[in-house]
């Protein structure tokens, strides 16, 4: 909408050219009228006025004066002069107030609106570099959801990365986009969260994170973009300062927000700034910070500058653990944990460790450890299969503390269960206690050997040598025992008593039966009742 002032002492001029312009065609939505300046001051006080047609020679205060005024008050008017007078003089002084043209009356119409079309020509352009400048602030406002598709499909790369194609892909959804226009990526990465949360819980966090990060970052600004790309991760896109501090103010809004996170969400996170970038860069400076992140295995709720990424030497740093098998084996494990922490922290100190590290480091000491327990017949994938140990073991990997609160579980587990079946009588006071609770179920050797964690052979053997017997005849003599009571103490069918102590099979009950008792389950009734 743009709206439009004429000003002239003479009533007749004003009247004739607010009848003689074609307004709504020039795009003018409104036109006001004042006969001299002191009434058009009080326009300008009261509406927002775009377009200045102002009389040079008026009573009071001449248009000069006026147009004065306007430029110290309202300096986007655009002011067009009207007068009778063709001095240069007069020409001059309009031109170095500002004045968009100057027309001599009397006025010719078409003139008039080619001037005016004019003036509401370049009110646009102005208003595009406006929203192109001060940080993008209307750009950013403008149909935030198609701006977030927008910028999603550029870092997917669903747009390719060219300054073309991202220019045509804005144009093609209506988005104010312009190829000069530069931004500054932000990562924001949680690293985890510090008290256990449903999938709701984790969700409303992640919202308020975001809309802490909009109020943190942008201010009353709303100068950027906040997306979420899922897995914890939100990325805020700002347009770009040339002030020489942005960087400085930029670590400083991540580091404030930040310390809110962990004071108010229940979480450690990480900041990377990105360099600044063209729209076609996003793809490239994003995947940038994305291995940044990916690296950042050392450092919680810190915020780190894209130039800061280093490269690691290749050079082979892991530690020899064959030495820390050979402590776990001697029931060592707490040696072995301050040995790992040392070597973290000398990794740390020297900045050396980087996401393909760790994960060398883990999956040695995860085969270290798995060895250690199979030479102790214990399966490690029954020791470890509760849900401490599964979320724990899926998270190991993503920093050095993660990787320690997975170790420090794992070795203190394994070392307390080894301690347990060094004691084997408690483990074979385990072993009969789940038969008698399962009697009754179709319990096989590996079910119960799952149950106490050990291999089933090596089960067999600890067992045989404590009580003479192996775990399979065990089980079959405590069901023979189970059904004669039955048998002779109650009144249940045959059939019932069989499948109380864990026999589907009628007839093989009674055959195993009679093999053992030489009688036959009626028969051992009869006898006994």
């Amino acid at each position: 909408m743009v709206h439009l002032l004429i000003v002239d002492d003479e009533i007749h001029a004003v009247e004739g050219i607010r009848s003689g312009v074609e307004w709504q065609k020039l795009g003018i939505t409104s036109v006001f009228t004042a006969y001299n300046a002191k009434q058009a001051q009080e326009v300008f006080d009261r509406e927002r006025v775009d377009i200045m047609l102002c009389d040079i020679e008026m009573p009071q205060a001449t248009g000069l004066e006026l147009a004065e005024w306007v430029r110290n008050n309202s300096p986007k008017t655009e002011t067009i002069f009207l007068t009778c007078h063709a001095d240069f003089k007069y020409a001059k002084q309009a031109l170095q107030l500002g004045s968009l043209d100057y027309i001599l009356k009397p006025i010719p119409f078409k003139e008039l609106e080619k001037v005016i079309l004019k003036a509401v020509e370049k009110i646009d352009k102005d208003s595009e570099l406006i929203e192109f400048s001060q940080y993008g602030r209307f750009w950013f406002q403008h149909q935030p959801m198609l701006i977030e598709r927008f910028w999603l499909d550029i870092i997917t790369q669903t747009i390719p990365s060219n300054a073309e194609a991202v220019g045509r892909a804005a144009a093609d959804r209506n988005i104010p986009y312009a190829a000069e226009m530069i931004f500054v990526p932000i990562l924001i990465s949680v690293q985890r969260w510090h008290k256990q949360l449903t999938l709701r819980d984790e969700k409303i966090l992640e919202y308020a994170l975001k809309n802490t990060a909009e109020e943190v970052l942008f201010g009353s600004r709303r100068d950027g973009q906040i997306i979420s790309t899922g897995n914890g991760r939100l990325l805020a896109i700002l347009s770009a300062s040339s002030h020489t501090d942005f960087e400085l103010t930029l670590r400083s809004l991540c580091e404030h927000y930040i310390d809110m996170c962990r004071q108010y969400f229940y979480c450690d996170l990480s900041c990377y700034i990105g360099d600044k970038v063209h729209g076609h860069g996003m793809f490239e400076m994003v995947n940038r910070l994305q291995l940044m992140e990916k690296n950042n295995v050392a450092y919680n709720n810190k915020v780190i500058l894209s130039f800061e990424l280093k490269q690691h030497p290749p050079a082979n740093r892991l530690p020899d653990m064959e030495l820390w098998g050979v402590m776990l084996k001697e029931g060592k494990g707490e040696n072995v944990l301050e040995e790992a922490a040392c070597y973290f922290e000398r990794q740390m100190r020297i900045d050396a460790l980087d996401a393909n590290l760790l994960h060398q480091f883990y999956q040695n000491f995860q085969q270290m450890l798995y060895h250690m327990l199979q030479t102790k017949g214990i399966q490690a994938h029954q020791l470890f299969s509760d849900s401490i140990s599964l979320e724990l073991a899926a998270n190991a990997i993503r920093t050095v503390t993660d990787t320690r609160s997975w170790m420090n579980h794992a070795v203190r587990k394994a070392m307390g269960y080894i301690s347990a079946i060094e004691q084997s009588q408690s483990v074979i006071e385990r072993v009969k206690h789940y038969i008698k609770l399962n009697i009754a179920k179709d319990l096989s050797r590996e079910d119960i050997a799952n149950y106490v964690f050990l291999n089933p052979d090596y089960l067999t053997r600890i067992f045989k040598k404590e009580t003479g017997m192996a775990v399979s005849d065990y089980l079959f003599y405590e069901r023979l025992k189970l059904a004669k009571e039955l048998l002779a103490k109650t009144d249940m069918s045959i059939g019932a008593v069989a499948s109380h102590i864990g026999y589907a099979n009628f007839s093989h009950f009674s055959r195993m039966f009679k093999k053992y008792t030489n009688l036959n389950p009626n028969e051992y009734r009869q006898l006994h009742q």
